[in-house]
Parts: structure tokens; sequence; C-alpha cells
């Protein structure tokens, strides 16, 4: 079985930082999660493991639809894998086409 990438850019892996930072600050997200790492791993793996987010879209939405992605990033992770369940996809993800490109 292939193991979960957490490989990211510097420059993604910062805005992830930022991301967590915004996402730790919610309370009831935060109940979610053990540890930061662990919520920093999710949002990692979910980038890094073929569903690519918009970072900076992310970081920057209004706060339903940046809790809505991230909520949805861990009730439906596989942890195993670094893919996403339940026909799960972030509002934030990079569409297909531009992954294609």
């Amino acid at each position: 079985m292939k193991e979960v990438s957490f490989k990211v850019s510097d420059t993604d892996a910062k805005i992830i930082d930022k991301i967590l930072r915004r996402a730790w600050a919610i309370d009831w997200l935060r109940a979610s999660y053990e540890d930061q790492i662990s919520m920093r791993m999710d949002v990692t793996a979910v980038h890094a493991n073929g569903n690519p987010l918009r970072l900076a879209d992310l970081l920057a939405a209004d706060d339903f639809n940046f809790a809505h992605d991230m909520s949805g990033i861990c009730n439906c992770l596989d942890r195993s894998t670094g893919k996403l369940l339940r026909n799960f996809r972030p509002r934030f993800s990079v569409s297909a086409s531009r992954r294609a490109a």
C-alpha cells in the first residue's frame, strides 16, 4: 500500500500554517482534533494526495465556506490513504481541468 504523502512546497506549507491557526480558533472544529499537528496533517494530506486545494482561497474564504471545507476534511479523510471519502469535495479544491493542465 502506498504511504500517505505530506510533501508540499514551502509556500504551501506557510499557507497551511495560516489555515491551521484560523481553524484552531474555531472551538467546535478544534474539539474534533487531538492536537494541532493532526489538523495540519489532515489538510496537508488532502492537498498532497490527489485533491489539491486552492489554499490561498481557502484561507481567505468567509467563515461559512471555510468551516464547510475544514469540517469536511476532518470528517471525510481516510487517514491511511490521504483520500477523501463519502464523495466529499472541498469547495476550494483545484478544478479537475486545472489539475490536468
